[in-house]
């Protein structure tokens, strides 16, 4: 089954958009190419095997008009962002950008650096500091600072500095409130299907080019490589802290709840430049990511948004952030950080008051209408988050799951839901016909969930997937969003190739091991099989001789419990061991752990009998 070509319907609508949109507007052009002072020889980066975690090069065929293919406002989007290299923002501070999905920036002190959200991998950041270090002279980083608790702005850590600089107090490693809880949790709990999910998202499995993979809006993709984690030495917990490195000042806005759980801003006196973490970006941003995540609160970000207006704008000259360019200039800093607070609380105001006229998240996301001038502003429009999606996530933020319509309380699941719709249309033959018709009209939203149904009653059914595929790159090509487009064509390449599974992890050991023992236990927890477990009680404690820690464990109803407590003689079985141990043990490596054992051995083996670890190859377009 082959790639498809676009269809007319997509090469009219793209010609509408270009006719619409004011692509004459320049300036960010201009702004991603300000300061430009160089980049690798090779952007192609490798690990320590020769394997290729990050192919800047990769993304060089974006260049001229946009081609049939792509929606000419992600193409434009996706220019700006595959430019890559070391950009002077001001004399003394700089960005990497294009080198992975975020950006890296430096703040020069009185006698070092400080880094400024090191990547995603090791092998990315230390390339990104041999970039610096060519153009700016070997400098002495003095400090990390890590402006939330997503992976893509502490993982290459280890490739920016040593944990025996850390150690010994030379580096100081600087986030947020409750930034190793959250970045160590975030993708524990459902973290199988987040990663699963994550690959379509970003397209990792997706071929560069015109009708593949484009990029992501918010960046290109995201980098391979080995991801790391260090706690911080110091962390920020409220708004108007003042710390100084190596003379150089910092003023921090704390902003939790916003685009991560935990995030800060601040402003930097010296540079009269104001960072704004990821929470004002040049694109809309998701209030609930497609990959999976707790629904984020429009209202609070657009709050802390005009807080840093108040704080900030009036002494500002250049406002950056951990993706896409820089702004310079007070008026047009002023502008920016509105029209994106702007954004967030029409989004959030105009949906509640479409819920309170009875309105669902699936009416108003088609009903809702952005204004004219948040319509016509680039850094509005939906590369990475998309107004419709965002707003179905502000409705179960305040409605859930349910729209209240008792039709919709109890429906089947989607295999059974489907043999009921294909019978009643007539059986698959009649079907696939429908969804023909609608292909060929230019419906490709009403054909694919023809073809939904149609593969949820006969997977292998071989014209139904080739149409399926076909309809979904379709919509793949017309995206305007750069994860819609990953996603459709994520799924027209499984329909054609097979399941491509999690192409990325997200348990790094360096990151694992930050994990507190009850997020371990809770972890173990998730994974027990309940039926099978109905049936089996075990008890045990469990001494952790590296934490001074004890905890006694119990299996019942299907359900494992945790209390910290001292052994006790009267449990059945006491085991010590250390916790990397225990990391190994949940992750059912159990013949190279040491373990010490005081007593009836099955009580362990009841359990571990019982679980049933996260399967990272399930399916997503077929049954």
């Amino acid at each position: 089954m082959q790639q498809k070509e676009p269809s007319s319907a997509i090469r009219d609508a793209q010609a509408r958009i270009a006719a619409k949109l004011p692509f004459d507007d320049v300036q960010d052009f201009e702004d991603a190419d300000r300061g430009f002072l160089g980049t690798l020889a090779d952007p192609v980066i490798r690990n320590d095997e020769g394997d290729v975690v990050w192919d800047a090069t990769s993304y060089d065929f974006i260049s001229g008009e946009a081609p049939e293919s792509v929606n000419p406002s992600l193409w434009r989007q996706s220019q700006l962002v595959a430019k890559h290299g070391l950009y002077e923002v001001v004399p003394g501070l700089y960005q990497i950008r294009g080198l992975d999905l975020s950006v890296m920036s430096f703040v020069e002190t009185d006698s070092g650096v400080i880094v400024i959200d090191p990547l995603i991998s090791v092998e990315t950041a230390s390339a990104a500091m041999r970039l610096y270090h060519h153009h700016r002279g070997e400098r002495q980083v003095v400090a990390v600072i890590h402006t939330h608790s997503h992976i893509d702005h502490f993982g290459g850590v280890l490739g920016v500095v040593s944990s025996d600089d850390v150690a010994s107090g030379k580096v100081e490693i600087v986030a947020p409130e409750g930034f190793v809880e959250h970045a160590v949790a975030e993708n524990v709990y459902a973290g199988v299907a987040m990663g699963r999910r994550a690959g379509y998202m970003y397209g990792a499995r997706l071929e560069r080019g015109p009708r593949g993979q484009v990029g992501a809006g918010l960046g290109q993709t995201t980098s391979t490589g080995a991801a790391t984690l260090l706690q911080p030495t110091l962390e920020v917990t409220t708004t108007g802290e003042k710390h100084t490195f190596d003379g150089v000042e910092f003023e921090f806005q704390m902003a939790p709840g916003t685009e991560a759980p935990s995030e800060m801003h601040f402003y930097i006196p010296r540079y009269k430049a104001l960072c704004m973490a990821e929470n004002a970006t040049h694109t809309l941003h998701n209030l609930l990511t497609l990959r999976g995540a707790l629904v984020r609160d429009p209202h609070v970000w657009s709050r802390y948004l005009t807080e840093a207006i108040e704080r900030f704008a009036d002494q500002a000259e250049v406002v950056f952030a951990s993706h896409h360019w820089p702004t310079w200039g007070s008026d047009n800093i002023r502008k920016f950080l509105s029209t994106q607070r702007d954004l967030y609380a029409y989004l959030h105001d105009q949906t509640l008051r479409m819920i309170n006229q009875g309105m669902t998240g699936a009416e108003i996301a088609e009903e809702i209408t952005m204004p004219p001038e948040l319509e016509n502003a680039w850094s509005t429009h939906g590369y990475y988050g998309s107004v419709s999606h965002n707003v179905k996530a502000i409705y179960q933020r305040y409605m859930g799951w349910f729209d209240g319509n008792p039709a919709r309380l109890w429906p089947h699941p989607p295999a059974e839901l489907a043999k009921r719709y294909v019978r009643a249309m007539g059986g698959m033959d009649a079907v696939v016909a429908l969804a023909e018709q609608a292909y060929d009209s230019g419906d490709f939203r009403w054909a694919a969930t023809l073809l939904d149904h149609a593969v949820f009653v006969s997977r292998d059914d071989a014209k139904a997937r080739s149409l399926y595929a076909d309809t979904l790159e379709q919509l793949g090509y017309g995206a305007e969003n750069g994860t819609w487009r990953n996603f459709f064509l994520s799924g027209a390449t499984e329909l054609r190739h097979g399941n491509f599974g999690t192409p990325t992890t997200t348990n790094a050991p360096l990151i694992m091991a930050q994990l507190t023992p009850e997020q371990i236990f809770d972890a173990i927890a998730i994974t027990v099989d309940g039926p099978k477990a109905w049936g089996v009680n075990a008890s045990f404690d469990v001494t952790l001789t590296d934490q001074d820690r004890s905890f006694h464990i119990t299996l019942s109803n299907g359900v494992l419990i945790y209390v910290e407590r001292a052994p006790s003689q009267d449990s059945p079985l006491r085991i010590s061991l250390d916790k990397p141990g225990l990391l190994k043990l949940a992750a059912g490596e159990s013949d190279s752990v040491e373990i010490a054992y005081d007593g009836d051995v099955k009580e362990l083996k009841k359990v571990f009998n019982v679980l049933a670890p996260g399967d990272p190859n399930f399916e997503i377009v077929l049954p």
